[in-house]
């Protein structure tokens, strides 16, 4: 089996390189015939023949604080100009990020993910190892992150709060960084560049819409600057406005027999259902209501022999939006100010503020969520039992836009802004070094505004008071509450009064803030026969400020009254403070005339609560020209990623649930147990009524026992000028983490807390890890234990656990990224220009434990991200016109069912891999003189929505983790001019 590995590995590696290299031997041909002495004015950072590089200016570019004369370095980076973002069509930096080849769709975040924890928020996720792992800096500094959690536990940057006026380029770079930027800079860094230098006045207005309806949108720009003797300034502004898009202005989503399974397969949702629990017919409908009352709510009746007589709705999810509604405004400036000879003042302040709705249109109440319907014992129940039915009975009622009032009164509402201000001074001191000192601070506020039922409220309208005895006590039935279901009001839709007296709003606050004092300083140190010898360093001294604040109402230990939501569990409160300082230095040393290497190393100091004490990281880096054209490159790097805030300072949220006390059960001891003490087996105590079995309060909480998560990247490749404006890169990369933060669910928590107490597994080998051991420590410190108090049940009995997160897991991915680039200018047809990207996984492997098995999921059938992606731009101008035709690939995807499929009833076939998936956008813009512009722009021009997957039988019929465009085809009219 190894062997077999080992050649398909090698095959993969071989098809990258050829599939690269092909194009570029096949193209160069014909582009002998091509004018390249024409005069070259596109201005552009993406597409740089070796005559232009060798031209530059020394620049300094993400990687690196040495500036040099060569975009290429050591490391492979992207650089993207605002100019590309316009061309290729996108509206924001943010939907341009999605598209590179190196990020991935598996992403819980944005408008599709409007019932998840950041709906308003979009994140960058390169090599789909988390956004918490690619450091996010603007302008070289990190702003403050995202107030709200993604994925309820981890902190990142927002970029759709990066207005595009300010932007001047995107630099990417792939691979650790660790040793320049510290925690965070594993999977890689993109550094987002502001505008510093502007001359004269730009407007721009564009106006967009949809094929399909909804998402009308207005997006209004000023950009300005201005120089004098001894200062400039540049300053922008920035308005946008757009409508949502629901998912009933989409065909395939606005009603559910659109779907794979047809009309004749689809039944209606469970709108209005009684489900009988026990007795005859369990599982079908105990209370159809007849027609009449179900017209009242516009639904269709339907009878099944799984759910007997019932009515439901075919359309009550089309009411979701799948397009946030957005509104915003930003403010930008920046200006310098030559104080001496060698001594210049520079500062920028920037301003984004946003109000944003989206909606999941309807409401929903059961049983199942109930917080007043208790058991005799006083636990949870999901059921009740119904004398008017004689059975057991679980309701489930969806709330319709019209009951609530429509869907503005349904939407979730967020408030955000954020700003950022940053003063320093640059200048230079001997003849070689220059120096730079600056002082930025940021924060970002965040609130959002929720509907949500009241439990008591909702469980009073439709159940009423519990049945009592003759003496007053509440009647139980097997241990089961009894009530008598309204029937007139169960079958008779809300008022919107009637809604907003069941009903309030859940509010969610949050705050951070992020400031760094930084100094540097540049230049070369003396001269080898080969060249001057590159130097930087730096200081760094930053604090983290975390704060957020759910609702209270939402803690699930909260005693339950009338202001007790439904439903609705929270992170709880976040209050948290990190210092972070750090000193690095880099050189860059030519060895050769051919051959350069670049070193780098960083040392970071941690103040906080966590184990984080410092991280000691370094990057060893070598550039061997064998020719002019031809550049070989290697990189390797350590990088190290600090605890989120989140995961170390939450108190967490809570709730109660059984649990089997192993150690109690292996030892023999506590709880009353009898003495001597007698252990038994796992098997032996996990029966119906056993002393070790109880229920005990489980919190997701932060852990400071966490340390900081290691990395290791390695990179090497190569950049062929093969002729003039034509290049290639080839890049191998593989990135290993280990002691990656994962979290442990109860069990895992008390099986291995018995394992560390007793120094024995469950089958009696010996445990791997003493009692003292790092791993038992942290173990033991997610267990709360009352005292002892021999001979009663409350003997060490578990009192709390913290179902938090401990370094434990291990992932080891590898792949190739390779670019092809060629421009050229013929004599009538004007200038073409040609841009190839292209990512493909090598390997995926993961184990989520020390003792686990590395397991590969490449090939998996069950993951989100794509073992390939592909991004191209094809352009051609001539004379006043411009057009630009932008493609991306997203490869192969396993289906739903994760097998081949083939659906019993319509017969339709799904296979276990879904075929790759492709979206283009079309621009077309011209130039009326010399400062006036107007362009077409046409995103997803083929109307590509998603994938159609016949597995994929419920709402709303696409993955979209696996990539998916559901608002469709977008036209936007621009026009600038500059003044």
């Amino acid at each position: 089996m190894p062997v077999n590995n080992q050649g398909l590995r090698r095959s993969r590696i071989t098809a990258a390189v050829v599939a690269a290299l092909a194009l570029p031997v096949a193209t160069a041909a014909f582009a002998q015939q091509a004018d390249t002495d024409a005069t070259d004015t596109e201005t552009t950072t993406t597409a740089t023949s070796s005559n232009d590089k060798a031209a530059l200016d020394r620049v300094t570019v993400v990687g690196s604080r040495i500036a040099r004369n060569q975009i290429e370095g050591p490391a492979p980076v992207t650089v993207i100009s605002r100019e590309d973002i316009d061309r290729e069509g996108f509206q924001t930096v943010g939907d341009m990020l999605q598209t590179l080849t190196q990020n991935t769709t598996a992403s819980f975040t944005g408008d599709l993910a409007v019932t998840g924890f950041t709906p308003n928020a979009q994140v960058v996720n390169l090599r789909n190892l988390g956004p918490g792992y690619t450091l996010t800096l603007i302008n070289g500094r990190r702003p403050a992150q995202y107030p709200q959690p993604y994925n309820r536990d981890n902190n990142v940057v927002n970029i759709r709060a990066i207005p595009s006026s300010i932007i001047e380029r995107v630099e990417v770079l792939t691979g650790g960084a660790s040793a320049i930027y510290g925690s965070d800079a594993v999977a890689g860094v993109v550094n987002i560049v502001t505008r510093k230098n502007f001359d004269g006045n730009f407007l721009r207005g564009t106006v967009g819409t949809t094929s399909d309806g909804g998402g009308d949108s207005v997006n209004l720009e000023y950009t300005g600057g201005r120089t004098g003797d001894r200062w400039s300034a540049v300053y922008a502004l920035q308005y946008g406005e757009n409508e949502p898009v629901f998912a009933s202005q989409r065909d395939f989503l606005k009603d559910s027999r659109n779907g794979p399974k047809g009309a004749e397969f689809t039944n209606p949702a469970l709108s209005l259902i009684a489900i009988r629990q026990s007795g005859t017919g369990v599982g079908q409908n105990a209370y159809y209501p007849g027609q009449e009352a179900c017209d009242r709510f516009g639904y269709t009746t339907r009878t099944t022999a799984a759910r007997g007589q019932y009515c439901g709705s075919f359309d009550q999810s089309a009411s979701r939006s799948i397009v946030n509604k957005g509104e915003f405004w930003s403010t930008y400036g920046y200006g310098t100010f030559d104080l001496t000879d060698n001594v210049q003042l520079f500062g920028s302040a920037t301003y984004y503020s946003s109000k944003a709705s989206a909606t999941g249109g309807t409401e929903f109440w059961g049983t199942s969520g109930d917080q007043f319907l208790r058991t005799s014992s006083g636990g949870a129940s999901s059921v009740y039992y119904d004398p008017q039915f004689g059975a057991l009975i679980q309701l489930q009622r969806v709330i319709n836009p019209f009951e609530i009032g429509g869907l503005e009164a349904s939407t979730t509402n967020f408030d955000e802004s954020t700003w950022d201000v940053m003063v320093g001074a640059t200048g230079t001191f001997g003849e070689a070094f220059d120096w730079e000192a600056s002082l930025a601070t940021s924060r970002y506020d965040y609130t959002a505004n929720r509907p949500r039922l009241l439990s008591k409220a909702v469980h009073d309208y439709f159940l009423g008071p519990q049945l009592t005895t003759a003496t007053g006590a509440p009647q139980f039935i097997s241990g089961y509450p009894i009530y008598n279901l309204n029937l007139a009001r169960w079958a008779t839709p809300l008022t919107p009064e009637q809604y907003a007296g069941l009903s309030t709003r859940v509010i969610n606050k949050g705050q951070t803030g992020s400031s760094t004092f930084n100094f540097n300083v540049a230049g070369d140190l003396f001269d080898l026969p080969a060249g001057s010898v590159g130097f930087a360093a730096v200081v760094e001294a930053a604090r983290q400020e975390f704060d957020l604040i759910s609702d209270p109402r939402t803690d699930q230990l909260r005693p339950r009254d009338s202001q007790t939501i439904y439903n609705l569990t929270s992170s709880g409160e976040t209050h948290g403070k990190r210092d972070r300082y750090a000193a690095g230095v880099e050189l860059r040393v030519p060895i050769l005339s051919n051959l350069t290497a670049q070193l780098a190393g960083r040392y970071d100091k941690y103040d906080d609560i966590t184990a984080v004490d410092d991280a000691i990281t370094y990057n060893i880096g070598l550039e061997f020209r064998p020719f002019d054209k031809l550049l070989l490159r290697s990189s390797y790097a350590t990088s190290f990623r600090a605890p989120d805030m989140q995961l170390v300072f939450a108190e967490g949220a809570a709730s109660y649930s059984t649990i089997l006390d192993e150690y109690s059960c292996r030892s023999g001891t506590g709880l009353g147990a009898p003495t001597p003490a007698t252990p038994r087996t796992r098997a032996q105590c996990n029966v119906s009524g056993d002393r070790t079995l109880y229920q005990a309060q489980t919190r997701v909480a932060g852990n400071p026992l966490l340390k900081e998560e290691e990395g290791e990247s390695f990179t090497g490749g190569f950049v062929w000028d093969i002729m003039e404006r034509m290049d290639v890169s080839v890049d191998y990369w593989r990135i290993k983490l280990k002691d990656a933060a994962t979290q442990l669910s109860s069990t895992y928590i008390l099986q291995n807390e018995a394992n560390c107490r007793l120094g024995t597994n469950p089958d009696g080998t010996p445990f791997g890890n003493s009692i003292d051991s790092a791993f038992c420590q942290n173990i033991l410190s997610l267990v709360t234990r009352l005292p002892s108090n021999p001979g009663t049940a409350l003997d060490n009995r578990v009192d709390g656990l913290n179902s938090a997160y401990i370094n434990a897991a291990l992932q080891d991915s590898s792949g190739i990224d390779a670019t092809y680039r060629y421009r050229f200018d013929t004599e009538n047809w004007g200038r073409f220009s040609l841009e190839l990207g292209y990512s493909l996984s090598l390997t995926n492997k993961y184990k989520q434990f020390e003792g686990d098995e590395l397991i590969e999921y490449r090939d998996s059938v069950l993951i989100s991200d794509q073992r390939s992606r592909v991004r191209g731009t094809v352009s051609w101008s001539k004379g006043d016109w411009t057009t630009t035709v932008f493609g991306t690939r997203f490869g192969s995807n396993g289906n739903w069912a994760g097998a081949d499929y083939v659906d019993t009833q319509t017969g339709a076939f799904s296979p276990r891999r879904l075929e790759p998936w492709m979206l283009y956008n079309l621009q077309v813009a011209k130039k009326f003189g010399p400062n006036l512009t107007a362009s077409l722009t046409i995103n997803n021009v083929l109307n590509e929505q998603y994938r159609e997957d016949a597995s994929y039988t419920g709402y709303p019929f696409f993955d979209y983790t696996i990539g998916a465009d559901p608002q469709g085809r977008r036209m936007y009219f621009s026009v600038g001019y500059k003044f």
